[in-house]
């Protein structure tokens, strides 16, 4: 029981020495996080070992630099650059990771694009790139050094397996059940925190394989169709059809009201009405036939 005490408090110290803070590895030197026009960086995401100025002893690890580019062009067609972009990946051994295209100022096209590329071909993507372009407006290139986090990442990894190695000899030696439970519950955190850092590795080598470039695409005002203030003829002429129907449906609505609504009603008012001034016209007949035959014989 001594025995198991004692290795579960080495695998203890062993877990935290291997998440302490990391340490850079000999001969690493700092690098910047973002460059903006910067000089052609190498075109590989590794540089090939090499020895530090003035230092025979130490040797330069490799790095891994994540390059990401961002530009802004201005195209002839934007959905033939598209394309275009889309074969670019494809071939420099990528793929697109998003693309899209929408309506800007007087109908015009533009597009926006983000595809990988092997990292060792981003510079001969980049030129592919411009070489679409009637005018490259904007254009950003970045690289991310992550050699550093990923070296530590590694150091706790052996750590972390030596511990996991030393627990589960001492699993095989435990012969209570509180113990064995006590030891699976070290290694369920141990290999989480392995599976963690293997995931984070993972991530940082495919990233730093594959470069991102994101490119918006604008097309040539010259290059585009004369139009007239948006003036559309087919759309004026949907647009008379469309009144036309319409008061066309509003005059066989009122048709249709006048012959059931209102000719009844009409009928209903203008009978009394038409027989009272009937009734008064011969009325007045009789008076003035009465008036013409007393006159005489007064």
């Amino acid at each position: 029981m001594r025995q198991l005490r004692s290795l579960a408090l080495a695998s203890a110290l062993l877990l935290l020495s291997s998440c302490a803070a990391p340490s850079t590895p000999v001969g690493m030197t700092a690098q910047p996080d973002r460059v903006d026009s910067a000089p052609e960086a190498p075109s590989a995401a590794r540089v090939p070992p090499s020895f530090v100025a003035g230092s025979e002893q130490a040797p330069r690890v490799e790095r891994l630099i994540i390059r990401n580019a961002e530009l802004s062009i201005v195209v002839t067609d934007t959905l033939v650059a598209l394309t275009a972009l889309s074969q670019l990946a494809e071939a420099m051994g990528g793929y697109v990771v998003s693309s899209s295209t929408y309506q800007a100022g007087q109908g015009a096209l533009q597009a926006d694009v983000q595809f990988r590329v092997e990292a060792k071909r981003f510079d001969e993507a980049l030129q592919a790139v411009r070489a679409l372009a009637v005018q490259v407006e904007r254009e950003t290139v970045s690289g991310q050094d992550v050699s550093a986090e990923y070296f530590d990442l590694e150091a706790q990894l052996r750590n972390l397996e030596n511990t996991e190695a030393q627990l589960r000899k001492l699993q095989s030696e435990a012969t209570t059940t509180q113990d064995v439970l006590a030891v699976y519950r070290e290694l369920a955190t141990i290999r989480g925190e392995i599976d963690r850092i293997k995931g984070r590795m993972q991530y940082l080598s495919q990233s730093a394989a594959l470069a991102s470039i994101s490119v918006s695409l604008k097309p040539d005002v010259l290059a585009q169709p004369i139009q007239i203030a948006g003036w559309r003829p087919e759309g004026v002429a949907r647009e008379a059809v469309q009144a036309l129907v319409i008061a066309l449906q509003a005059l066989a609505t009122l048709a249709i009201w006048t012959a059931i609504v209102i000719v009844p009603i009409a009928a209903l008012i203008g009978l009394p009405v038409l027989i009272a001034i009937g009734a008064v016209r011969r009325w007045r007949k009789r008076q003035r036939a009465f008036a013409s035959q007393v006159g005489p014989h007064a």
